[in-house]
């Protein structure tokens, strides 16, 4: 059973069209990097991939479950790192985190050792509006992978991240399946098994990994 199963996925915003007939198959525990230029539709694919937004068009299996009728019980097996970190400022690291974790019966056990695994047990204390844009990105990655997600949709999180970003990528990723957005063709390279090419909304095919030469 595929992780994701997508068939002619297509989204409008009025006229606009910003996701045209995409097709998509990720495999269990395989990595998968979406490629292209600003406004060529990732961020657009991967909202959708996450269940935090519902195409125009098409048809999405998770798990071999409906994305459309099972979102719900679908975000349970997702962790989901957007563009904006969407923290609460006011609450420290680990309030943001077991705020979170209250949703998914996460106890405070777990909120440390997810503050440990991406590099922020020593500011977990520290109010997340207080925290560097790169220890921002680290805590919205640890939120998305505290409830120990089957699978990772992962929306360029690499752009903010500081020294040992790439380390810290490779370390929640493993053992899971996962879609990574990314205009760094050395990252995708390091993580992914495979990527898909975007523009203007359409898929320019899947391939193998890209070997960039250092």
């Amino acid at each position: 059973m595929s992780t994701i199963l997508a068939h002619q996925l297509t989204q409008r915003f009025g006229p606009d069209l910003a996701l045209d007939a995409v097709d998509l198959v990720l495999d269990k525990g395989e990595h998968l990097a979406v490629l292209g230029e600003n406004g060529a539709g990732k961020t657009t694919l991967l909202r959708i991939l996450a269940t935090a937004a519902r195409p125009s068009s098409g048809q999405l299996e998770l798990f071999g479950l409906n994305a459309m009728r099972e979102r719900r019980r679908l975000r349970a097996l997702i962790g989901f790192v957007a563009h904006a970190p969407g923290l609460y400022p006011a609450l420290s690291a680990a309030e943001n985190l077991e705020f979170f974790g209250s949703l998914h019966g996460v106890g405070r056990a777990r909120v440390a050792e997810t503050l440990e695994l991406v590099g922020l047990a020593d500011v977990a204390n520290r109010p997340a509006g207080r925290l560097s844009r790169g220890e921002q990105q680290r805590l919205a990655i640890g939120r998305a992978v505290l409830h120990d997600p089957r699978l990772l949709i992962l929306d360029e999180p690499d752009a903010s991240l500081d020294s040992g970003g790439a380390d810290l990528l490779a370390r929640v990723m493993h053992g899971r399946s996962a879609v990574l957005a990314t205009h760094d063709h050395a990252l995708a390279n390091r993580l992914c098994q495979r990527t898909e090419v975007l523009r203007s909304g359409r898929s320019l095919g899947a391939g193998t990994r890209l070997r960039v030469v250092q």
